[in-house]
């Protein structure tokens, strides 16, 4: 398992992806001063995105039915729990945008490859929604917020 949006595996055998960005942003509020800098005040933390880029070939790995599972937890609109294959918990991820481009399709419409991008936006981690009806506290948060015990 490389990663974890609520119970969808991003492996091999669903969508397996080669790149990861992260950025995340904080928060500075500044005031003019007259003959001075601004003054500056940190207000808290700011956007945290992640955009996960990979390659799909579904006679060698993974499923398109992957991507259509991911675009109905879209849909839905909720927050899932994201994990990495380590166990680190990142915290609540909305589902923002997904790209997705089809070429080398065969006689019945079916590509053979599918290039993806998909784009998650932090949000509070109270938020989460899960697909599956065992969803328990969440734990281990790599930026210490209060999760408590994902798994």
């Amino acid at each position: 398992m490389l990663f974890s949006l609520d119970q969808f595996v991003f492996g091999m055998d669903t969508l397996n992806f080669h790149e990861l960005q992260r950025q995340t942003q904080w928060k500075h509020r500044n005031t003019s001063r007259v003959g001075a800098r601004d003054a500056r005040q940190f207000t808290g933390p700011g956007d945290d995105t992640i955009t996960i880029t990979g390659l799909l070939i579904p006679e060698q790995t993974g499923a398109l039915s992957a991507l259509l599972d991911l675009r109905k937890m879209a849909d839905a609109g909720g927050a899932y729990a994201l994990v990495d294959g380590a166990g680190t918990v990142y915290g609540a991820f909305l589902i923002e945008s997904m790209n997705e481009g089809q070429t080398l399709h065969d006689r019945q419409g079916v590509p053979q490859r599918v290039e993806f991008t998909l784009s998650l936006t932090r949000t509070d981690d109270d938020k989460v929604v899960s697909m599956s009806s065992a969803a328990g506290p969440i734990g281990d948060v790599a930026d210490g917020s209060d999760f408590a015990g994902y798994a």
